[in-house]
């Protein structure tokens, strides 16, 4: 089966073409043929592709909406130009997997998309407004474009993180108020933290239920995550994805007596506050250049900017703080995993992550974590320590792919 899998943001489309069978997955073997991106879609969008096993190609196009998009991407898979095998027409496209970020507590599990599904995931827009709307304006598009023989599937965020006991998840608040309006922790980057999980059970060669260990995924957005007997067991994205770590510009936990003091000493309205702890705070708001680490990095090295290495004090003392916690909360753990553009990519924010967590048994290999980037897997650490550290590069639209597939053949 080839599924298409979208991952939808209000700006952006990222999108992966995978051949998927119950053989291939046997092996382990499932094939990507293509991937690509398109951003600052509403005007001028960068448009990235590449065919495995051909270089990138990058271009520069005008593409107003979600619709305009897709029907671009799909254009491209079924060219002769595209580089990939196997895919000539859109009758080859089997099905569409779709990144949803919230489901609530109606879904727990991938589901098959019609017009009840589309319902309850609008009546998650309240909790994901930046999110569900463009996740929906992609199913949208992807089946007026496809049709609707092509079947489609919806992949939930939060669905991993339904495992977590209620001692997780509930916060300590009214408990009417959670009856009431199901507010609890949901978790996000789900898809991404079980797949973390997958490939550190297949690295080790070991049963899920042995999965015992912390992921950190890093990137614009950053989440923990402890996993216990192959489950989520608690994570630090909480109702909405701004709790938790330091990220690019979202600001993490805070004292929440911030946002009445703000409404009153900058006479703010409550939306415009979260607006500032959305998108001017993290990274951002700290050193006042940016929210990208690489160009923050690159300013503490060239410029000794002081905020800049505020930002980044602050954002690597979170995440060694969730590490701590969570091997307190779960008792025991296995091994860290990092992931993430940043967690992938950046070996002086692990160094500065880690540094001094020795005491936990956590001792970094140089030489091992310089290596890491670009795609690389391994571990960090040195042999032998108490709490090994891996960098496993991300892939959730893999699991989607499978979701898809499996969804669709076992019902």
């Amino acid at each position: 089966m080839n599924v298409l899998v979208l991952n939808c943001d209000a700006s952006r489309i990222r999108f992966q073409i995978l051949e998927t069978d119950r053989e291939l997955i046997e092996k382990d073997t499932d094939r990507r043929m293509g991937r690509g991106m398109i951003e600052r879609i509403g005007g001028q969008a960068l448009v990235t592709f590449q065919a495995e096993g051909h270089p990138k190609v990058r271009r520069s196009e005008s593409i107003r909406d979600h619709r305009a998009a897709i029907d671009y991407i799909l254009r491209w898979i079924i060219s002769s130009d595209s580089g990939i095998d196997n895919v000539s027409s859109l009758c080859d496209i089997h099905a569409v997997g779709h990144r949803v970020v919230h489901g609530g507590e109606h879904f727990r599990k991938p589901v098959r998309i019609n017009d009840e599904v589309m319902e309850k995931i609008e009546d998650c827009i309240e909790l994901a407004p930046f999110h569900n709307p463009s996740n929906l304006n992609g199913i949208r598009a992807a089946i007026a474009l496809l049709g609707e023989g092509v079947p489609q599937v919806a992949v939930f965020n939060t669905g991993f993180h339904s495992t977590m006991p209620q001692a997780s998840y509930l916060y300590a608040i009214p408990y009417q108020l959670y009856r009431r309006h199901k507010i609890r922790r949901y978790g996000f980057h789900g898809t991404a933290h079980r797949y973390l999980a997958f490939r550190y059970r297949k690295m080790m060669e070991i049963e899920r239920e042995q999965v015992n260990i912390i992921t950190i995924y890093l990137g614009e957005g950053c989440s923990a995550c402890g996993i216990k007997g192959g489950n989520s067991f608690v994570t630090s994205m909480g109702f909405t994805p701004l709790e938790g770590l330091v990220m690019g510009t979202r600001s993490g936990t805070i004292d929440p007596s911030l946002i009445e003091y703000l409404t009153v000493k900058e006479g703010m309205s409550t939306s415009e506050v979260d607006t500032l702890l959305q998108k001017q705070s993290g990274l951002l708001g700290i050193s006042g250049l940016t929210n990208d680490m690489r160009e923050l990095l690159e300013e503490e090295a060239e410029n000794q900017d002081r905020r800049a290495t505020l930002a980044i004090d602050i954002f690597c003392r979170q995440v060694k703080r969730y590490i701590g916690a969570y091997l307190a909360e779960m008792g025991t753990a296995d091994a860290v995993v990092f992931s993430g553009g940043i967690g992938e990519n950046s070996p002086v924010i692990r160094e500065r992550a880690c540094a001094g967590l020795e005491c936990i048994g956590l001792e970094l290999d140089s030489e091992l974590n310089d290596a890491a980037h670009d795609g690389q897997a391994g571990q960090i650490t040195k042999d032998g320590c108490r709490l090994p550290a891996y960098v496993i590069p991300r892939n959730e639209e893999f699991i989607i792919a499978r979701d898809t597939f499996q969804l669709l053949t076992d019902s």
